[in-house]
């Protein structure tokens, strides 16, 4: 089965079905699953979502709104439902999604969502409301089933099936003492396997791995990845349990830092939102054009202090794009490297040394390579073999430097306490343009005139 993208086929055959009754389009959308049709209000006007969501049923409904982009602002659409629909899908829904998608919402539009629904839902989807969005209390969902410590395999078997009735699906089983700190967990499996006089401390697992409600999501999605969990229980600074992250929570964060690093490695705020309007693009991008301008004024200032260079060797000023155009490349893929390192694990010295010490060899070996090239393209083309000479160590020391920045600056920066995706990009690119100039234009003057 292949993921579904948007289809101008497929889109036709909604607008069309909007056009008619609500049987109608009740019969075109079955054909939909819920994602999908997630993905096809990307491209539908907000009244057209509106009555999608009036006619699906309220399991369905719930899990189109649930799988909307924050971007494409589903609590705006739940906002403008009929109380008496709107209630039974944020009722249907799971409590972090629920949280999500109502934390969108103004003051006033939360009350007024929380105070429509059951009291027990609203109780939990409020403490949820007070966690900051991108930690693990923000992440957690506080539906999940955990058994008394000293239970036994009926007592325990009971209480599964009593707290997993309204629950979709679970792999894990927390066991808890009376105080409802977390001592361990326990597979449905080895409880059912279990002989009816063994006590849950019997077989459950102790010292699990779990996280702080206060922890950043990026280092959740770090011990998941590395225990290859299905879950992970969240607790308070006391123990006591208060909820649990799924795996699928998971990808969504993954993805989103992904995105978030791509942007901000590339000088757009991780504010801009992909589908948002031109001002908020202007306003995001044009701060550190404006920085990277005052960059490139710097390596002009470096090409106007050989001009005695240019007007004898005219021909190098070809050779200059050449240099900093493969420094910056090189220094690109040495950055992407090194961040990717960075947001896998935290680098001890030794590691972050070996890094370096690494893309200073790539650097070398590459640079040797290419400025080889260019050496007998010049020694061919421009018959000059000094000239080749100078394109060939200005090449090699570019990309030597350009490993060198590519890998220590985010390291430096990560040291300082600094985001190493925001300013890499911006520091690095000075050096290799400025690099890339000066090299062949110094050695020029030194060895050609």
């Amino acid at each position: 089965m292949q993921s579904f993208e948007i289809d101008k086929t497929d889109l036709l055959r909604i607008k069309t079905a909007l056009e008619g009754d609500d049987a109608e389009l009740e019969i075109v959308l079955k054909e939909y699953h819920a994602s999908e049709i997630a993905i096809l209000f990307e491209k539908l006007a907000q009244e057209d979502k509106e009555r999608i969501i009036n006619i699906l049923p309220t399991d369905i409904a719930s899990d189109v709104i649930a799988e909307m982009d924050e971007e494409h602002r589903p609590g705006e659409l739940l906002i403008n439902l009929d109380p008496e629909k709107r209630s039974e899908i944020v009722e249907e829904l799971d409590y972090d999604d629920a949280t999500d998608i109502i934390s969108q919402l103004e003051e006033h539009e939360q009350q007024e969502i929380l105070e429509d629904i059951d009291q027990e839902d609203a109780s939990s989807i409020r403490a949820l409301l007070n966690y900051d969005e991108n930690t693990a209390g923000g992440l957690m969902n506080s539906e999940l089933i955990c058994i008394n410590i000293n239970s036994d395999k009926k007592g325990a078997l009971d209480e599964i099936i009593r707290q997993s009735e309204e629950m979709e699906e679970f792999n894990t089983i927390y066991v808890v003492d009376n105080a409802n700190i977390l001592q361990g967990i326990v597979s449905i499996k080895d409880v059912i396997k279990a002989h009816a006089d063994v006590k849950i401390k019997d077989i459950f697992k102790a010292d699990p791995v779990y996280v702080k409600a206060d922890l950043d999501q990026e280092e959740v999605a770090k011990l998941i990845s590395q225990y290859n969990l299905t879950a992970i229980p969240v607790v308070d600074d006391n123990m006591k349990l208060l909820g649990r992250i799924t795996v699928d929570d998971i990808i969504d964060v993954m993805e989103q830092e992904s995105t978030e690093d791509m942007l901000k490695m590339s000088g757009v705020s991780e504010d801009e939102e992909l589908s948002g309007n031109w001002q908020d693009a202007v306003k995001s991008r044009l701060p550190w054009l404006i920085v990277n301008l005052g960059t490139a004024f710097l390596a002009a200032s470096v090409i106007r202090h050989f001009e005695t260079i240019e007007k004898q060797f005219p021909v190098i000023v070809a050779y200059l794009t050449i240099i900093s155009g493969m420094g910056g490349n090189a220094a690109t893929q040495a950055l992407a490297v090194t961040i990717r390192r960075i947001s896998l694990s935290d680098l001890t010295d030794n590691q972050a040394y070996r890094t370096v010490l690494k893309e200073f060899s790539v650097g070398l070996i590459n640079g040797a390579v290419n400025g080889l090239i260019v050496f007998i393209f010049a020694l061919w083309y421009d018959k000059s073999p000094m000239l080749g000479l100078v394109i060939f160590l200005a090449m090699t020391g570019n990309l030597v430097i350009a490993g060198l920045t590519g890998a220590s600056i985010p390291l430096v920066l990560k040291r300082l306490n600094v985001d190493p995706a925001v300013g890499s990009s911006i520091i690095i690119t000075t050096f290799t343009d400025c690099i890339g100039f000066l090299l062949p234009l110094w050695l020029a003057s030194a060895l050609l005139l």
